[in-house]
């Protein structure tokens, strides 16, 4: 255990033991200090090692302290050694076969962090709970906040391997419109309501374009997950945000510098 107290942030590093990952997963908590639990909000954030090298506490500390944001419950976790197979879908791995504990890692989720949380912060209800991810972290998270709206209001997702498909692209007979995993999920699933999506992407995330149309892949693929998520009554501008950084690439630099736009995106103060 660590404990780190800046100005308005306490922050504490903690092992958890996994029964259904059967490994120690690493967790930093960010929390607001003096506050009462009913006023607390609960952000997960996959890859949590990422906050650490973004400096993410500063970044936090800032917000809360010029009123910002809402009090909010930032919790990091930090990915495996087996990343490519406990990030993913839940429902399927994808065409080499990654993704494949995916289904045990949203049991983490679910059924061992989340109650660990509230009994370690003494919180029954959090006013609301959010999930964001970078990369295949961010897959993992918008895969898990999908399934489970009655648990999770709002997702974050930060350069999101949305691209996750079930057939090789060089296949014959590999085609967009069916083959990539979460759009697929999406077109076959239900609306819901209480759900918000925040989407972010950099100009310069990859180098990839599949279909030569001048727009990057992780680009087109996240466009395409928001179409899908139109045709389901979600609205742009409302339940759901694309936020495009001229120049961003995949790196944590880029989504130190998206995140204070979504954190007041989803927790912003209307005056300070």
């Amino acid at each position: 255990m660590q404990v780190e107290i800046s100005k308005g942030l306490a922050v504490e590093r903690v092992e958890l033991r996994s029964e259904p990952l059967e490994r120690t997963v690493l967790i930093d908590f960010y929390l607001p200090l003096h506050i009462q639990p009913e006023e607390l909000n609960l952000l997960l954030i996959n890859d949590g090692q990422d906050l650490v090298t973004m400096g993410f506490e500063k970044l936090m500390d800032h917000l809360l302290g010029e009123k910002k944001i809402q009090p909010l419950l930032c919790v990091g976790i930090h990915c495996g050694e087996d990343r490519k197979h406990e990030y993913g879908l839940a429902a399927a791995p994808d065409f080499k076969g990654r993704g494949a504990k995916a289904a045990l890692y949203q049991r983490f989720i679910i059924d061992e962090l989340l109650p660990f949380i509230s009994e370690k912060y003494n919180v029954d209800s959090f006013r609301e709970r959010a999930f964001a991810g970078f990369s295949l972290g961010a897959l993992s998270a918008l895969d898990i906040v999908w399934n489970h709206p009655h648990l999770f209001t709002r997702v974050g997702t930060f350069s999101g391997s949305l691209w996750w498909r079930s057939k090789d692209k060089s296949d014959k007979d590999y085609d967009e419109s069916s083959d990539r995993l979460m759009h697929q999920q999406i077109r076959n699933g239900q609306f819901h309501p209480s759900l918000n999506f925040f989407f972010q992407c950099g100009t310069m995330d990859e180098g990839e374009d599949r279909n030569r149309n001048g727009v990057i892949d992780s680009i087109d693929d996240t466009i395409d997950l928001m179409k899908e998520l139109l045709q389901k009554g979600y609205r742009e501008g409302k339940e759901m945000i694309y936020y495009q950084i001229p120049g961003g690439r995949h790196d944590v630099a880029t989504w130190a510098h998206a995140l204070p736009t979504f954190l007041q995106w989803g927790w912003g103060r209307t005056s300070s």
